[in-house]
């Protein structure tokens, strides 16, 4: 389920994606309590990366989060779905939970949901909801999709609302991905504070090459481990994100 390699004196733990070709590039997978940023613009790949990650560590019998702060948990569930990633036997089991802040408990959300944020902008009321999910679901793996949400208006907060996040997250034992919003123009990750607060940042781009558009992804850093310093191609299959070593 977890790698552990030599690093000093120190055994350090990994998470393995379970996205095929991810775990060599990263030596092993994802060392554990890192937040990593999962940076790109439109279409490149960013949710199903989050959630082929999430579900893999359900199937490995790892407990997850997932917090919806720019689609319906509803929609959620059929895009996972749509890859045969069917999460609703993992709810049910109480492994894995999706904690609605997109909809504010409007609607049928407030009756079908049990985990809610009312207010996306109420940092502590984010975090008290995300504390209770990962608890009750004894959560390994979280996935805040998207945490540009959370400062988009507001950039000057961006590097404190991920601290605090990252404090949460990590202080209770779990590894985190963190969905980065960026222009098509922009190449950075999301700005100075949040490129600087995580662990680890894997940008995806989609880029026109001879008239076609074409996915590749980089590992621009990982603390703990040794990683690829190269550029890959990946495709989206109807299994998922497979990567090309």
């Amino acid at each position: 389920m977890r790698d552990i390699i030599n690093l000093g004196v120190m055994a350090m733990k990994k998470l393995k994606t379970g996205i095929p070709g991810m775990d060599e590039i990263l030596n092993g997978g994802i060392p554990e309590r890192n937040i990593v940023l999962i940076a790109g613009g439109p279409g490149t790949g960013k949710s199903i990366f989050s959630q082929q990650f999430i579900y893999s560590g359900l199937e490995m019998n790892e407990g997850g989060v997932y917090v919806a702060l720019e689609e319906h948990p509803v929609q959620i569930r059929k895009n996972m779905e749509s890859f045969n990633w069917k999460v609703e036997k993992f709810e049910s089991a109480g492994m894995f939970a999706i904690i609605d802040a997109f909809t504010g408990g409007i609607g049928s959300s407030a009756e079908r949901e049990k985990y809610i944020v009312k207010d996306p902008d109420d940092i502590r009321e984010m975090i008290d909801v995300l504390k209770r999910a990962i608890k009750e679901t004894s959560a390994k793996r979280v996935v805040i999709d998207s945490v540009t949400t959370l400062y988009l208006t507001k950039p000057t907060i961006a590097r404190k609302v991920v601290f605090q996040l990252k404090k949460v997250i990590a202080g209770l034992g779990c590894t985190a991905l963190f969905v980065s919003q960026v222009s098509v123009a922009d190449r950075g990750f999301g700005g100075p504070g949040v490129e600087h607060g995580v662990d680890g940042i894997i940008r995806l781009d989609l880029d026109e090459i001879e008239g076609e558009l074409k996915r590749s992804l980089i590992v621009w850093k990982m603390r703990g481990t040794s990683h690829s310093m190269k550029r890959h191609p990946f495709k989206i299959t109807d299994h998922g994100i497979i990567v090309e070593i």
